[in-house]
């Protein structure tokens, strides 16, 4: 097992941890956390020493319900040392290596859209990266900041969507068909990619292959909601939950196991 992987199931412990404490957003925050180990282990450019480095690369964490999977990243890497418990289920300013708040779904690509502008407008040699769920992209702004995106040919932009084909309501191609999804990223002038989302070498390497370019780039990442968690994963009922005793044990088991 690599680093990054056993970065990965110790960041996936500390969410189950806390959802045996109160109830989370379970399945998002599982389905993300091989996503973010990849890129803080191999992508970003950034100073573990000093979080609010101005050279860093910046991350922005639109699927906002997702927060406990980062904030768990965060606290195995040590930029985090607070007790999760305590943090909100969204990202919020003020938390160390939080770069933007983030609450309603469908904002998180325009703020980053943003951010790579400004970048470029201040002679930066900074990169940006937008983490999506793919049930977010149900909203309208998600499309129209593609298009802004694209027409400023934002090159040092990268989206990530979260694919593991599930939203509160259920099905996300039973809710709002996506499919097909990596024509329609095309179609507004992204350069795209795909990639088994829980292999962090293979996600390192697909975003790697998209820095060159002068136009934003999107890797789909195909994920399992609940990834780790064997009664959770696939399953939409835990998008949000509590874990019972009995739930926690199995759950704790199935990633020490895995070691």
């Amino acid at each position: 097992m690599s680093n990054a992987d056993e970065l990965a199931r110790r960041a996936r412990l500390r969410v189950v941890e806390l959802a045996a404490r109160k109830a989370i957003h379970l399945g998002p925050a599982l389905s993300l956390i091989d996503v973010l180990a990849a890129l803080y282990t191999r992508i970003l450019r950034r100073d573990p020493a000093r979080p609010d480095w101005p050279e860093r690369d910046l991350l922005v964490l639109s699927k906002g319900h997702g927060a406990y999977g980062l904030y768990a990243v965060l606290a195995e890497l040590g930029v985090l040392t607070t007790d999760l418990n305590e943090l909100p289920g969204h990202p919020s300013d003020g938390i160390p290596g939080i770069e933007a708040a983030t609450g309603a779904l469908g904002h998180g690509l325009s703020l980053a859209s943003g951010l790579a502008l400004g970048a470029r407008l201040a002679g930066k040699d900074r990169r940006v990266y937008v983490i999506t769920g793919d049930g977010e992209l149900d909203e309208g702004s998600n499309w129209e900041a593609a298009q802004f995106a694209a027409h400023h040919r934002l090159g040092n932009l990268v989206a990530v969507v979260d694919r593991n084909r599930f939203q509160q309501e259920g099905d996300t191609e039973e809710v709002c068909a996506l499919e097909p999804l990596a024509d329609k990223w095309r179609a507004f002038g992204w350069r795209v990619g795909e990639t088994d989302g829980h292999d962090i070498t293979a996600i390192g390497d697909a975003l790697n292959a998209l820095r060159a370019g002068d136009t934003p780039a999107v890797l789909i990442a195909h994920t399992t909601k609940g990834k780790g968690v064997p009664f959770a994963e696939g399953d939409p009922s835990w998008h949000m939950g509590e874990l019972d005793a009995v739930q926690h044990r199995i759950a704790v088991a199935a990633l020490t196991t895995t070691a």
